[in-house]
């Protein structure tokens, strides 16, 4: 199934347009709740059908289309009603109340309007199978439902997008209306509650709410601010969602602006208790912020023992031991800075390349033949998780150390290439030198250097990869280690 946007352009809408009709699908679960509709939005081909591009059912009612309309086309009589919405730019009702689903149903098409021009049409369907008379939950419900649905063909609903739309309180989370001077004209019992948990004791119907809420607010910043933010919509503006909090519970509110042409101006407040998820989102901020500090913990105290290292070695008249010495340095500072990398990064991944970035240098501290050998990067490795970012760093620093050490005679001169390319979902590391290559009885698999064990156990052990070693592809002198592994290549989401 194509993308909203795709559909959109599909039909012939602008940029512009498509950001308004993805804001109204973004938000519109809002109309369907309150209006006890399923919603569907349509747009006109070229063709003179009708396309649905997109569809919502209500969260408070009995669907009436419980058969998936996206992707469908629309003809004849069946598209009568949004020809006339779209070309009279006014709010149709299909006189047919059966239709033709499987329940009779009341079909109202609104016109969607952004900067003065009708871009699609709204239908609305509602199920007429259980009829009874509606309780004062509901009339409220479907007055401000006919508020939005005319403030939808006028333009001036949607807002623009949530950040956090997930978030956002829902009709059934809690509801409050406002008249134009601020007041509770109607409050659900699921935001009474909401209210009470808050520490109210009075009535919030009648009740000036921005005040109400101020005053349960224990911060008097956080307080002042919603009550503004709740006097915003009043006055005819969107502003965002704000949490109230106090000892006892937290309330997540969210006002929006009810200014129908030619209805009554107002304001609807919804509202949630988010107590539960603000403690858990608390939760994991500290156990965030521990396991940061344990990584810089574990940082610092790999540097001491590099740095002891390091003093040994400078102590040690044996060219050997020093090599050794200077060659676990090297490893330890490697996987210090994979924990500097983590203890910065909110996330269990790791950065690699900005890793290899700080690795690389160091190894012509250490490295005995000096500067010579030039190393040059291609590709990127992108970010991978730190289960497999520490190995994959520690096997290509040793394959790296290995090339400057043992590729070129006597200094001389020469380039070792690290790329990182993807093969499909795998991620391939190639270590290329122009030095002197491998003997001709050579063996990766048999070799007993310290270097090659630690970068065969890390890469099939770890990894879960393979390594082969031999000429480079393509001929030409040197040698080239390829490492794959399996799956590191997959973007991270």
């Amino acid at each position: 199934m194509s993308s909203l946007s795709e559909r959109l352009t599909r039909g012939s809408a602008s940029p512009s347009q498509v950001d308004h009709a993805r804001r109204l699908v973004a938000d519109w679960q809002l109309l369907a709740d309150l209006s006890f509709a399923d919603l569907t939005l349509w747009v006109p081909l070229q063709s003179g059908a009708w396309w649905c591009v997109a569809q919502v059912r209500p969260l408070t009612a009995p669907t009436s289309q419980p058969e998936d309309l996206v992707g469908s086309e629309a003809t004849g009589a069946a598209a009568e009603p949004l020809v006339r919405a779209h070309s009279e730019e006014r709010p149709v009702v299909d006189g047919d109340p059966g239709g033709a689903g499987p329940s009779p149903r009341r079909r109202e098409v609104l016109p969607v309007r952004h900067d003065g021009v009708v871009v699609a049409v709204l239908a609305k369907d509602t199920n007429l199978a259980a009829t009874r008379s509606p309780s004062t939950l509901e009339l409220t419900y479907l007055d401000i439902a006919a508020d939005l649905s005319l403030m939808v063909a006028a333009g001036t609903f949607p807002p623009r997008m949530l950040e956090d739309a997930e978030m956002s309180p829902r009709v059934g989370d809690g509801l409050v209306r406002l008249d134009a001077r601020g007041q509770a004209t109607y409050a659900s019992p699921n935001a009474l509650s909401a209210y009470r948990r808050m520490g109210l004791t009075g009535d919030v119907v009648g009740a000036d709410l921005a005040a109400v809420t101020r005053r349960a607010s224990a911060d008097r910043v956080a307080g002042e601010a919603v009550a503004a933010s709740i006097g915003a919509a009043v006055s005819g503006r969107f502003p965002e969602p704000m949490d109230v909090e106090n000892d006892a519970a937290t309330m997540l509110v969210r006002a929006l602006p009810l200014q129908a042409p030619g209805g009554e101006a107002g304001a609807l407040v919804l509202v949630r208790d988010v107590t539960d998820v603000r403690r858990r989102d608390r939760a994991l901020m500290t156990k965030d912020a521990t396991i940061r500090e344990i990584h810089h913990r574990v940082k610092n105290n790999l540097q001491t023992v590099a740095a002891l290292l390091r003093l040994q070695a400078r102590r040690m008249t044996e060219p050997a031991a020093r090599a050794a010495l200077e060659e676990s340095v090297r490893r330890v500072a490697s996987i210090a800075v994979v924990h500097e990398t983590l203890a910065g990064s909110r996330e269990d991944v790791v950065a690699v390349d900005d890793v290899l970035d700080q690795v690389v240098p160091m190894l012509g501290d250490v490295a005995s033949v000096g500067p010579a050998a030039r190393i040059r990067r291609l590709g990127r490795f992108g970010e991978l998780p730190a289960a497999a970012a520490t190995p994959l760093v520690m096997a290509v620093t040793e394959l790296l150390q290995n090339a400057a050490g043992h590729a070129f005679e006597g200094g001389e001169p020469g380039t070792i290439e690290l790329a990182a390319e993807r093969n499909g979902d795998d991620l391939v590391v190639r270590v290329r030198d122009d030095g002197r290559g491998l003997p001709a009885d050579f063996d990766p698999a048999a070799s007993t250097g310290l270097g090659l064990q630690i970068v065969r156990t890390l890469v099939t052990s770890e990894l879960h990869g393979s390594l082969v070693m031999g000429p480079p592809q393509g001929g030409g002198p040197g040698t080239e280690a390829v490492l794959v592994l399996p799956g590191a290549g997959r973007p991270r989401r």
